[in-house]
């Protein structure tokens, strides 16, 4: 059954203990549980294991946690925004488990479904290959990959009702729903949240059996990690009477 909280301190409330695994959704600073990772931070817990596609970047996301020193170990697939993450690294202070993106994403998927271990050709012949079992099916080599299961996970979504059940807007549907089946307890933040069957069921993409505890998610802007568009052209296009543009 999911609960409502009002913050996301109250969230979080008894579900953090040093040295547990936290799987984070988000991909860059996009759809990042921003509340609820500032609540991490604020709790003082140390000894992490934060399973995440990134850690954000420097200042922000899960970034804050690094600065905070509260992180022994990342399981990711690209870390390449974040420069205090790399000091960390190459000085010994942070162990780091490099996964490749799509295998991470169905490392957290499978430990949702119950399913311990499954077998990928991707990284084999390579270092996040080594120590693995192998084996051959129709004459291919594979690799095993054991699944991933969270004490806790933290999720962003659009929109939730106080069944828990989630959607997720544009960018922020990437790693939140298979983060958020991988957790023994998991709490999502909300833009905005609705009574139960108010969500089209045809649109819920996370069920509440997933949930347990949900909070509003606090207005805030929503940090940019690079921008990538080219500069506005001031002169505007104009129509010829003949319809051609000019």
């Amino acid at each position: 059954m999911t609960t409502l909280h009002l913050s996301a301190a109250e969230a979080l409330a008894g579900t953090l203990t040093d040295g547990c695994v936290l799987a984070v959704g988000g991909f860059g600073l996009s759809g990042i549980p921003a509340d609820l990772i500032e609540a991490v931070r604020d709790s003082g817990v140390t000894g992490l294991t934060v399973v995440s596609n990134n850690m954000g970047v420097d200042g922000l996301g899960l970034g804050q946690l690094l600065e905070a020193g509260q992180v022994r170990k990342v399981i990711a697939s690209y870390v390449g925004e974040n420069r205090l993450f790399a000091e960390q690294f190459l000085d010994g202070r942070l162990e780091v488990e490099f996964s490749p993106q799509g295998t991470l994403a169905e490392r957290l998927r499978a430990g949702g479904s119950g399913i311990p271990a499954f077998f990928t050709k991707t990284g084999v012949g390579t270092l996040v290959a080594d120590g693995k079992p192998h084996a051959d099916f129709d004459g291919e080599r594979y690799v095993q990959e054991r699944a991933i299961v969270a004490d806790v996970s933290l999720v962003r979504a659009h929109r939730a009702d106080t069944a828990g059940n989630l959607t997720y807007r544009y960018t922020a549907r990437n790693f939140n729903p298979v983060v958020a089946t991988a957790g023994r307890v998991t709490i999502a933040e909300a833009e905005h949240i609705v009574l139960a069957g108010e969500l089209d069921p045809d649109n819920v993409v996370t069920p509440g059996v997933y949930v347990q505890r949900l909070v509003p998610a606090t207005a805030r802007e929503k940090p940019i990690e690079q921008r990538t568009v080219r500069r506005r052209d001031t002169a505007r296009a104009t129509v010829s009477p003949e319809g051609a543009l000019r």
